[in-house]
């Protein structure tokens, strides 16, 4: 890895310096030189960290991380290959890809296209070759950067221009990206989770009817609520309290999603007052959860370097019983201003921050983690069955 100011950069990248073909140009001037991997091109966005070992295409294709650029820790990328199976989402929002070691060939009977090729037909601009444990400790240290990740096989770099695009990117503060990423109309889900030897289900005789507020919404989660029985109805992000309520649902959903929890709020937290109003079940993950403590009246405030993996320990507060969580956020809920009758029900063992709340007096829940996503394996599954019982008992 060669770390330099532009100036100097400019000079051995422009020359062509032997086997440089990507670059990544931080906000502040830094550059780091490696090889380029799939889409040839650039792309601007958060640089973040995630710690997970596998994984590596669900989290690609998680709308949760658009506007961002994953560094990924685990060095061996790629020795699963890809697999249509595993999207989380049709078209993936995350902006590009960096790694130590070049990808690695599939080994994996599941696999059927090279995590490179996967790369190119997506778009999605990568860079190996950087020392991802440095660029973690800068992240850890000093916050997400902004950046730009660039491939080019000539190895010619306009290093100011990308520098100067990397300056200028606005960050996620402020940034309402869920209605990039949510559903445009309105459709129906009854997918239920995969099994081996037989694949995705379909849901046969659903006990309930639940609707999904998309603010990005993983696919596995639809899953797991209709594998539990839900006949799931999947609304846009700024769906009206009327758009929710005419399909009469038994339970309302509000989903994971990217960006800034408070400008997604502008639209989202009046509908979700009025769900509040009308008594039905609720539960929220991950942005939904964010969205939930606004419409209570609480306040989420920006992560210096935010919890991105599959190792991170929730205490579930109630029960004392520590989960190992799939995690994925920059933004977290501020505990102290969540008014009375709120109360929360987990917190990280990283960190101590937020990671669910419940209301005392309505059958209303959310978590910050992926209950989903299984790297316990199985730890947070409870929780739909959780929203499931609430459902019921109503």
């Amino acid at each position: 890895m060669n770390e330099t100011n532009p100036a100097f950069a400019t000079a051995a990248a422009g020359a062509g310096a032997v086997g440089v073909t990507g670059v990544l140009v931080l906000a502040d001037g830094t550059v780091m030189c490696g090889r380029g991997v799939g889409a040839v091109g650039h792309a601007v966005g958060e640089v973040c960290f995630n710690t997970s070992m596998t994984g590596y295409q669900e989290i690609l294709t998680d709308p949760s991380y658009a506007g961002q650029i994953i560094t990924f820790t685990f060095p061996h990328i790629g020795n699963v290959g890809t697999t249509p199976e595993d999207l989380e989402t049709i078209t993936p929002a995350a902006r590009g890809l960096i790694v130590r070691s070049d990808l690695t060939a599939p080994s994996n009977w599941r696999s059927t296209r090279h995590l490179d090729t996967w790369l190119k037909d997506y778009g999605l601009v990568g860079l190996s070759g950087i020392d991802t444990r440095r660029l973690t400790r800068r992240i850890r240290d000093g916050g997400a950067p902004n950046g730009v990740v660039c491939h080019a096989p000539d190895g010619r770099f306009d290093l100011p221009a990308l520098h100067a695009q990397a300056a200028a990117w606005p960050g996620l503060t402020g940034m309402d990206l869920a209605l990039e990423v949510s559903c445009r109309q309105t459709y129906g889900w009854t997918e239920t989770p995969w099994r081996l030897g037989a694949g995705y289900g379909q849901i046969t005789a659903p006990r309930f009817h639940v609707v999904a507020v998309d603010y990005g919404a993983k696919q596995n989660i639809l899953r797991c609520l209709a594998g539990l029985g839900c006949r799931v109805t999947v609304v846009p992000a700024n769906a009206s309290p009327e758009d929710i309520f005419r399909h009469q649902p038994d339970g309302v959903f509000l989903s994971n999603g990217p960006g800034d929890p408070a400008a997604t709020g502008v639209y989202a937290v009046p509908t979700i007052r009025a769900i509040l109003d009308a008594g039905l079940p609720l539960f929220g993950i991950c942005l939904g959860h964010q969205m939930l403590a606004l419409a209570l009246g609480g306040r989420t405030d920006k992560m210096v370097r935010g919890h991105r993996g599959a190792n991170h320990p929730v205490k579930d507060l109630a029960t004392g019983k520590v989960e190992i969580t799939s995690q994925n956020h920059g933004f977290m809920v501020m505990p102290e201003s969540l008014p009375p009758g709120v109360e929360v029900s987990h917190v990280s063992l990283f960190d101590g921050s937020n990671e669910g709340l419940r209301l005392t007096d309505r059958p209303v829940f959310s978590v910050q983690y992926h209950p989903e996503a299984s790297p316990g394996p199985q730890d947070s599954h409870y929780l739909f069955q959780r929203f499931v019982d609430l459902m019921a008992k109503r």
